[in-house]
């Protein structure tokens, strides 16, 4: 199978709610040599999420299992919660003849660049801070207290994201993914 992108390894992060997630599926229904990487995490799983799909919920204790194993490319605590990258999934995948499109936190993407220095970074950034309060509000699965300590990690997750690649302003669904899908695809 022809690899049709720059890189192996494509990594979209954003603050919660700056719509990466969503971006990341239209662009897996796009491309068929491009595989998500599916992180663990600690978190608890939401009401429509798969296991093995959306994310491995693990326990803390099997996730720091893990960690002292040496199977992650990288990890890190979000909003009290571990989310990593399993090196297996991403090198069986890469192995395959698939780019690999990465969802995960800033200093996560800064630790995949120095795995894969081709590895290409964009930073998706959302209009406003109210447009981002919106959106956490409409998960439905968030408090006003954790919608708050998200918001507060915004000063650090933009001062991460001119580290970057590219940064891409999510204000219009479709545009974005247009946009990113200009930045991937080798023309």
């Amino acid at each position: 199978m022809k690899n049709n992108f720059f890189s192996r390894y494509i990594v979209l992060s954003s603050p919660s709610g700056g719509g990466k997630t969503t971006i990341v599926r239209a662009l897996l229904d796009r491309y068929t040599n491009l595989q998500s990487s599916v992180s663990a995490t600690t978190r608890p799983q939401r009401a429509k999420e798969v296991n093995g799909k959306d994310y491995y919920f693990l326990t803390d204790q099997a996730f720091r299992k893990e960690m002292a194993a040496g199977n992650f490319l990288e990890y890190e605590e979000v909003h009290g919660f571990f989310y990593g990258t399993l090196k297996k999934e991403v090198d069986e995948k890469v192995k395959n003849g698939n780019s690999i499109l990465f969802d995960i936190d800033v200093k996560g993407a800064l630790s995949i660049k120095k795995q894969y220095p081709d590895a290409i970074l964009i930073f998706i950034k959302v209009a406003s801070e109210e447009e981002l309060r919106i959106r956490l509000s409409r998960r439905k699965s968030e408090t006003p207290k954790s919608i708050e300590k998200r918001l507060q990690r915004l000063p650090f997750e933009y001062a991460q994201a001119k580290r970057f690649d590219y940064i891409v302003t999510n204000d219009e669904l479709n545009k974005t993914i247009s946009e990113i899908e200009h930045i991937i695809i080798k023309q």
